[in-house]
């Protein structure tokens, strides 16, 4: 028997999994590792700890799973996006690398919409946030100059994990999407942006693509995990573009709900020339010559976590949520906004806060939880109506995550959306979708479309109800003027937080 290894280089741990020509998963492993932050609104790692966790996984993959180093074909990845790594002319670590949710680049996501103009959407399709990675460059061209002065090139967090595995520096497309260095349209770097902020000459590695073989195992890392130096390594995918392969949103019509800590609207698109005006992330995808429009909720299962810790402590999310079934649509009359730590799609808003509108005596710890459920899903139908509103068609959306697992909130989902709404029978996210795409550079499939009907198998579909699509809507449209009702309050508030 053949396999695959996907490997999924998260923000806390790396994870790998076997997976073999049916799909199936036949072993994983998993590493922690821990975050840095030296100041406040920092976050940063070590990107010595990426390396030793993944050979620590594969070490024990091949071990515990009884097989040969021959019978692992490829490899491939998934990645933390955004994340900064700056190399010197040895390919060596200048500094730890600094990760997608550290916010300390605000004065320079400025600079580069006064430099950039128009031509950042135009270019990139993606608006300046703190996130990304050029904001980083130029915080540490600014505040670490002669560190920034030995460095000749940078790469994203699984693009060091590939470099350390064969010997060559490269970035893969889906990921350097997300820098604001690639001209996405055209999946090209962009000499203009890197003219105007004065990058070095070649600071940009060589671009590959998804399902792309990038070389062979080092005969020292190969010693070390027990794999072959023969075996083929591939491009991989930024986290978001893997956990769509891996749900199978590899063609029109379909959209994926992730909701974790963060939530997720996701969608597939072949049409490099669709127009959000930048309120929502728009990056080409794993599969060759689409792209990817993405909403994002900040605190998606976060607002529940936040609920059930401060109100129910004691309950599990099981005993917490089961009323909810008998509370009606509306919650009789209650509202929640999920901006616990400000909001990101449609409104980039580090200031604005949640609420609860409507509240009464006659509401219980169950209307309060249904109305957390809800808005959170009304936030992420802020993402479906801007994907519609851009001319595109959703036909159905797959759901992941937090949200996937409770009944009652999948077909919440299907209401709220107005669309059929599936859920999957055996839901691996990014790390499948890394598997998917060294199965097919390995040539099991010919594209990753052929691979996802092999690979991926769907759970129960749950069909909107008119009459609760018809009452979700009319609540849709209140839900949608809290945030301007609330907006200056929140701004007036903000002197007292602590």
């Amino acid at each position: 028997m053949s396999y695959v290894i996907g490997i999924d280089l998260g923000t806390s741990s790396v994870k790998t999994v076997l997976v073999n020509k049916n799909g199936e998963i036949k072993g994983e492993a998993t590493a922690s590792y821990p975050l840095i932050h030296e100041n406040p609104g920092y976050s940063e790692q070590d990107p010595e700890v990426w390396v030793s966790g993944t050979i620590s996984c594969l070490k024990t993959l091949i071990q515990e799973n009884g097989i040969s180093q021959d019978q692992i074909e490829g490899i491939s990845f998934s990645g933390q996006m955004h994340g900064l790594v700056l190399l010197d002319e040895q390919n060596k670590p200048l500094r730890h690398a600094i990760l997608w949710n550290d916010t300390r680049t605000t004065k320079q996501c400025r600079e580069i919409e006064a430099k950039l103009g128009h031509n950042l959407l135009d270019i990139t399709k993606n608006a300046a946030l703190e996130g990304f990675t050029l904001p980083k460059i130029l915080w540490v061209q600014e505040n670490e100059p002669e560190l920034f002065d030995k460095a000749t090139c940078f790469v994203l967090p699984k693009d060091y994990l590939r470099y350390r595995m064969t010997g060559l520096v490269q970035m893969e497309i889906s990921d350097a999407a997300g820098t604001l260095l690639l001209n996405v349209s055209e999946g090209a770097w962009s000499t203009q942006i890197a003219e105007i902020f004065g990058l070095p000459e070649n600071f940009c590695p060589p671009i590959v693509g998804s399902t792309e073989a990038t070389g062979t195992l080092l005969p020292q890392f190969a010693e070390q995990t027990g794999l072959s130096p023969k075996t083929r390594v591939f491009g991989g995918g930024a986290d978001n573009a893997c956990g769509a392969v891996g749900a199978g949103i590899v063609r029109n019509g379909d959209a994926l709900c992730s909701i974790g800590t963060s939530g997720v609207i996701l969608t597939y698109e072949e049409d490099k020339n669709k127009d959000f005006a930048g309120k929502v992330h728009f990056f080409n995808h794993a599969h060759p010559g689409a792209f990817y429009a993405m909403g994002v909720t900040l605190a998606a299962g976060y607002s529940l976590s936040w609920f059930k810790d401060s109100f129910a402590p004691d309950l599990s999310f099981e005993d917490l949520l089961a009323p909810v079934a008998n509370v009606p649509v509306g919650s009789d009359g209650l509202l929640f906004t999920p901006y616990l730590v400000g909001e990101r799609t449609p409104h980039a808003d580090s200031v604005i806060r949640g609420s609860f509108i409507g509240l009464s005596g006659t509401h219980g710890r169950e209307h309060l939880a249904r109305a957390v459920m809800e808005g959170i899903t009304f936030s992420l139908q802020e993402s479906l109506e801007l994907f519609r509103q851009a001319g595109i068609s959703i036909e159905r959306v797959i759901s992941i995550g937090g949200g996937a697992k409770n009944p009652t909130w999948l077909q919440m989902q299907a209401d709220i959306f107005g669309i059929p709404v599936v859920s999957l029978k055996n839901e691996q996210g990014p790390a499948m979708g890394s598997a998917m795409m060294a199965a097919v550079g390995c040539g099991w499939f010919s594209s990753l479309k052929e691979c996802a009907d092999q690979f991926i198998g769907y759970g129960t579909t749950y069909e909107p109800i008119p009459e609760h699509v018809e009452k979700y809507r009319r609540l849709f449209k209140l839900y949608q003027q809290v945030y301007s009702a609330t907006l200056e309050l929140n701004t007036g508030l903000q002197e007292f937080r602590g």
